[in-house]
């Protein structure tokens, strides 16, 4: 058993300066905690552990990697950004790397290694439209099939949790059905769908939108498209990159006064480049070119991102002006109730798994705890 001794935390109904006990769930909160008391520096909080269910590689690694390895990598390197659970996200490639990139994601989370916890996986294509491909390569673009899916899903045993596709294109519909059936979550991204299209899908049950802005397409005054439509409909969980890089302040605005809090979603897209500061890197068999933050092809399309989901949340509050409880429930609260995990995590209570991020009051990550393990913990600590 560990402890937080009067600490600053963020419980469901507020921030509270209180105590916490923890083994692998949360055992008690308030006084009389027991066991081991970690210490923490003044003015740090102790937050859920964020929820990244659309990033493709951190460290050098790469979900479309295929490997044991290449997983465990990208989870302890997510880990010293706060992150407790992520979904493995692919690529557009072709047929034969994409099940082993998802088999590999199915042997992990029968043996996972350290860092953040692996929920399952972010089918991010083949299922789009070549218009609004954008850093996803061509080539390897198909239609939507439920046989393809299928495929897909029993090499993955079942942990294909998100399937980003363009409802727009020939049998996207009858997907869209197959998946909500399933109980699969349907994204619409790369998309070039009109106001109708997107109308549609929701009818056949799709309920998210991916990197909302990014690679679809765009609000007009005579056709809503994708955006107008993730901005309308409420049914609609739309992701963020809020980088300031794939999404302008303003256009963040947007969003954040135009969906209700409990759609709004923040992910880091990032790439296997995140951490390695300036560098050459890859992205789905693409040279990438990564220089002051910014992740690009050499056409200069952008190609992911090299974000981290605690300068996410910083960006939230300090350029967006969302108040600082909201812009972790978009990192943490409202990720868990989308993949259907909240009753077990994503909030600080009694009884749910011990996953914590302790933050100090530049946003600085200071502690990882995933199932009441420390999984990173800072150097000044």
């Amino acid at each position: 058993m560990k402890s937080f001794i009067n600490a600053i935390i963020y419980l469901e109904d507020g921030l509270k300066q209180t105590s916490l006990s923890f083994g692998e769930k949360i055992l008690s909160i308030g006084d009389g905690a027991e066991g081991e008391q970690i210490p923490l520096p003044a003015g740090a909080v102790v937050v859920p552990a964020f929820i990244d269910e659309h990033i493709h590689g951190a460290g050098g690694a790469d979900a479309m990697d295929g490997t044991h390895v290449a997983i465990e990598t990208i989870a302890k390197t997510l880990s010293a950004e706060g992150t407790g659970a992520f979904l493995a996200t692919t690529m557009t490639q072709s047929p034969e790397n994409i099940e082993r990139a998802v088999r590999a994601a199915a042997e992990y989370k029968r043996c996972p290694g350290k860092g953040a916890r692996l929920l399952g996986v972010h089918l991010e294509g083949p299922f789009i439209s070549a218009r609004y491909k954008g850093a996803q390569p061509l080539e390897y673009v198909a239609k939507p099939s439920v046989e393809v899916f299928d495929r897909y899903q029993r090499a993955a045993e079942g942990c294909i949790r998100i399937v980003t596709l363009a409802p727009e294109e020939e049998n996207a519909s009858a997907l869209i059905e197959h998946l909500r059936e399933g109980g699969v979550i349907a994204s619409v991204g790369h998309s070039g769908a009109k106001y109708d299209d997107v109308a549609r899908a929701i009818t056949c049950g799709a309920t998210h939108v991916t990197h909302t802005f990014n690679a679809q397409s765009p609000l007009h005054h005579r056709e809503a498209g994708v955006v107008g439509s993730a901005m309308l409909f409420d049914e609609l969980s739309c992701e963020l990159i809020a980088d300031g890089i794939h999404v302008s302040v303003p256009a963040m605005k947007l969003l954040m006064k135009n969906k209700p809090a409990s759609k709004r979603i923040l992910i880091t897209d990032a790439i296997r480049a995140k951490g390695l500061g300036d560098c050459i890197s890859e992205l789905g068999g693409q040279t990438v070119y990564v220089k002051g933050g910014e992740a690009r092809l050499k056409d200069g399309t952008l190609a992911g991102s090299v974000l981290k989901m605690n300068r996410a949340v910083q960006n939230l509050v300090e350029k967006v002006g969302v108040p600082f409880t909201d812009a972790i429930d978009c990192a943490t609260k409202v990720p868990a109730t989308d993949l259907g995990i909240f009753s077990e995590t994503g909030s600080i209570r009694t009884g749910k798994r011990a996953d914590f991020t302790v933050l100090d009051a530049s946003y600085n990550v200071l502690m990882t705890v995933v199932g009441g393990e420390i999984v990173y913990r800072a150097s000044e600590l």
